[in-house]
């Protein structure tokens, strides 16, 4: 890796309409399902397809509220350097991953993974998107440039 290189996030809007259209309708069969249990006399079953649906629910709000970069934490920016890679976050803070530098690249190639211990000590993990790059060879540069820390 050659010098410091700085990728300007933005909001993956066709990643979050791929998203709504995996999450919605697995939230709604969910409960749907339990809803036709509990009235059929099986309550037990119903709680957990409720669970599910809730947990789904939620893992997906997540997920699509990060790719809008509307998370207080959702990375808005990623600085690498050769010893450190930096990410400033929506809130305003910026974290410095700086130990035990990880790089986890998907198979299909649309998103990646980034895990590190910052400045404090605190081990912190990221996951950032093709859509999220202003341009798709800028996401193909960062993958080819955080090779090093796989």
């Amino acid at each position: 890796m050659a010098g410091k290189c700085r990728y300007e996030l933005t909001r993956d809007r066709r990643g979050v309409i791929w998203d709504l259209l995996l999450y919605v309708p697995t939230v709604v069969a969910l409960g749907s399902i339990g809803l036709h249990l509990w009235y059929g006399g099986q309550q037990g079953l119903a709680y957990l397809l409720y669970f599910l649906a809730s947990f789904f629910t939620i893992a997906g709000a997540h997920r699509v509220l990060g790719r809008l970069l509307a998370l207080p934490g959702a990375p808005v920016a990623l600085e690498l350097d050769r010893r450190e890679i930096r990410l400033d976050l929506r809130n305003g803070r910026q974290v410095r991953l700086v130990a035990d530098l990880r790089y986890y690249p998907d198979y299909a190639g649309k998103s990646f993974g980034l895990v590190g211990v910052d400045q404090e000590g605190r081990k912190r993990q990221f996951i950032l998107h093709r859509g999220q790059f202003r341009e798709p060879s800028a996401f193909d540069d960062a993958r080819s440039r955080l090779k090093v820390f796989r």
